[in-house]
């Protein structure tokens, strides 16, 4: 009886991985039903099939596991096998992500964004696999603009309102404290009762997000001004890709490729669309005169001394200029 048990004990543990259970959680603090909600759904239910028999997938979407930084500390222990991450959440695990999006006003267009982000690719998946992390897509979703509860045009209206400021990037909070504004740390969820209660008076967001999370009602007047662009991706812990089998991981590889595409041309249209809807709903835009403009950029000059080093690493930050500078001279 128990060689008997010891050969089906082995039997089970030869299994092909196509046979066994395998899970893939992934999380996000985008809205349920949003266009990178429903590339998702289409990307887990690709690996589903490709896994075969026992494979299981689930989307947790509006914050519902936590911030992005608790999306990673889940990732570490297990409870969950993957996540859509922004810049802010991925510079957790390298700091160089973070110079496709903290830098202010250096991006004129998607087309230098894109040209930045495919350069820098190589290198900042392979980091991010050396961390433990396997990149499957790389995303946008539109550009950072200011809401806020009152008018505001130049860099010291803003002054004398409370920021939102994500709660992992206390070096942004130490520059934004050197030049008088003044953050309020929370992660994503607390956001809008924040807003709601005058703890914050301005939340630098997205113009879909923004609208989705009716942050708008509560912070109804916006600068249109193309901040920076919120880029992210969705990447899976070592340990998950490596109990996938082949097909599986070629699935997901593929299907996200096809979804970042997709995902960045749906979400850069979402930008007009969403400032037109709240703008029937009475969101009031101010657009910045040339001379506001003027000090908008001087203050982006003053800040990318204390980005490089401090919130970008020297070496990106560096390359980031060296390559756009190169794609501007080439057009």
């Amino acid at each position: 009886m128990n060689r008997r048990l010891a050969t089906l004990g082995l039997a089970a543990l030869s299994l092909p991985a196509a046979a066994q259970a395998v899970q893939l959680r992934i999380g996000t603090i985008v809205p349920k039903g949003s266009v990178h909600h429903q590339s998702l759904l289409e990307l887990v239910e690709g690996w589903r099939a490709a896994q075969g028999a026992g494979a299981k997938a689930v989307v947790f979407t509006d914050g519902s596991q936590g911030g992005e930084h608790e999306l990673l500390r889940r990732m570490r222990v297990g409870q969950l096998q993957g996540a859509m991450l922004s810049a802010a959440g991925l510079r957790e695990i390298d700091p160089g992500v973070a110079a496709l999006q903290t830098l202010p006003l250096l991006f004129r267009s998607w087309e230098e964004l894109d040209h930045v982000r495919e350069k820098l690719r190589p290198q900042l998946e392979k980091r991010l696999a050396d961390k433990g992390f396997i990149v499957i897509s790389w995303g946008d979703a539109g550009w950072v603009r200011f809401f806020s509860k009152n008018p505001a045009a130049r860099p010291d209206d803003f002054k004398q309102q409370k920021f939102f400021s994500w709660g992992a990037e206390p070096e942004q909070q130490a520059i934004m404290k050197s030049l008088g504004y003044t953050p309020v740390p929370l992660e994503a969820n607390d956001v809008l009762p924040a807003i709601q209660t005058g703890m914050i008076q301005v939340v630098p967001t997205t113009p879909y997000f923004a609208l989705a999370t009716q942050i708008y009602s509560s912070a109804p007047h916006m600068l249109d001004l193309n901040w920076a662009p919120v880029v992210g991706a969705v990447v899976v812990t070592q340990k998950a890709w490596e109990s996938m089998n082949p097909a599986a991981q070629a699935a997901l590889k593929t299907g996200g490729e096809k979804a970042g595409l997709a995902t960045r041309a749906q979400a850069r249209k979402e930008v007009d669309e969403a400032v037109a809807a709240m703008v029937k709903r009475g969101l009031k835009v101010t657009k910045p005169t040339p001379e506001q403009m003027k000090e908008w950029n001087e203050l982006a000059e003053r800040l990318y001394p204390r980005i490089r080093g401090q919130m970008v690493p020297a070496e990106t930050f560096d390359e980031v200029m060296a390559q756009l500078k190169a794609f501007r001279g080439a057009r």
